[in-house]
């Protein structure tokens, strides 16, 4: 016990030395934007999309339900909630992890791989920034987890509730359609659309804002082909910044979700609700028109899988870490950032869009159990829909 107790605290010294050395110093900017968003709203300053947060350009951009569910920014100090946000996110990193992390030694695996996403990029700017995106992973995956059995009345809350607040989770109603989960579809979708008209019910005046207005001003998210867009709209800018091709996005576009057809349902057909999770998340980082760097957290269901699958396929068991090992090392190496300024020709582009590149692998080699292995490791409680086996312990992957 002693020994991995020293291993888990030399890593995340590491890591935490690592950051202290490379990372980025943000001062929680997007937690300011949100903040000052806020306060402008409730406080009578003016309509929330007005805001601009000072010597920026960047303004509040998620729907109004997210301004909603963020309502307590506007009646605490700002280190108060600088507090809060960075908790929140610890505590579902925290559970997401936990959740997907297999047996033996749990507690130990998950702690290691805890102190490991210290110097995770994506995670590590997901912090620094204040971003809700591992708040948003936590709703998904959990309501995929827990949503089965007898909580299937349930399901779809979670996805629903984390459409309304960004829209980029919506990618999973479609994956509940896709399996044929009509109900659990239905309530995300209702959930969704309830808790945005709600929202516009009481503030119409904003609502009108957003979806007249503010969803469509890309300025206020910046450059397409800005070096932390790193998803295949901005892999296609890079190639052309003043006139991105939408023709060659939409055919990319077509063919990862192709791809994500059939992975996601074999998935299913499995009962590997991890893997559809984690194959969901990698496509909805690759289609999304912007996804930051920080967006990339969706890719740590992924990179979980795949060294579970190392502890569990010892045939193949260093081609599994192998691939997790170099994608976790590229996702912490701001390799991107170098070629910020200059990404023409064969190494820049390659350098600009490394982390796409990733992504699109993982897309790929995401491994998916099959039923025998999902009844073997967890059990079958019972029989779902098309005899797709629903987990006795559905949490763990």
């Amino acid at each position: 016990m002693r020994h991995r107790i020293a291993i888990v605290a030399v890593l995340a010294v590491a890591a935490l030395a690592f950051d202290a050395a490379f990372a980025t110093r943000h001062g929680f900017f997007d937690l300011k934007v949100y903040y000052g968003a806020v306060n402008w709203w409730v406080h009578g300053h003016g309509e929330l999309y007005d805001f601009i947060k000072p010597r920026s350009t960047y303004g509040f951009t998620y729907p109004p339900f997210a301004a909603v569910a963020m309502l307590p920014m506007a009646f605490v100090p700002w280190g108060v909630a600088i507090g809060i946000a960075s908790l929140m996110t610890i505590v579902a990193t925290g559970l997401v992890v936990w959740w997907l992390v297999a047996e033996p030694d749990r507690r130990y695996k998950t702690a290691v791989i805890l102190a490991l996403l210290i110097a995770y990029e994506p995670m590590r700017e997901t912090f620094l920034f204040g971003q809700v995106n591992m708040l948003l992973v936590a709703l998904v995956a959990g309501d995929l987890f827990f949503g089965v059995g007898r909580n299937r009345r349930w399901a779809g809350l979670g996805i629903g509730l984390a459409t309304a607040v960004k829209l980029t989770p919506g990618l999973f109603i479609l994956y509940l359609l896709l399996t044929k989960r009509w109900r659990a579809a239905f309530v995300a979708m209702g959930t969704a659309a309830g808790a945005t008209l709600v929202t516009a019910a009481a503030a119409p005046d904003m609502a009108r804002e957003f979806f007249t207005n503010a969803l469509w001003d890309t300025d206020r998210i910046g450059s397409l082909a800005f070096i932390s867009n790193q998803s295949l709209q901005g892999l296609v800018a890079r190639l052309n910044p003043e006139d991105p091709s939408k023709a060659v996005w939409l055919v990319l576009a077509v063919g990862v979700l192709v791809v994500w057809v059939v992975r996601s349902r074999r998935a299913f057909r499995a009962g590997d609700e991890a893997a559809g999770l984690a194959v969901t998340g990698v496509v909805s980082s690759l289609v999304s028109p912007v996804t930051w760097i920080h967006h990339l957290v969706w890719l740590i269901p992924s990179l979980i899988l795949l060294v579970n699958a190392g502890f569990a396929d010892r045939a193949h068991r260093w081609r599994h870490w192998g691939v997790a090992g170099v994608g976790y090392a590229i996702l912490c190496s701001k390799l991107v950032w170098p070629f910020d300024d200059h990404f023409s020709g064969f190494w820049g582009y390659l350098g600009s869009n490394a982390y796409v590149f990733v992504t699109l692998v993982l897309l790929f080699v995401t491994p998916i159990r099959s039923p025998h292995e999902v009844i073997a490791q967890l059990g079958v409680a019972e029989r779902g829909p098309g005899g797709t086996p629903e987990l006795a312990n559905p949490v763990r992957p």
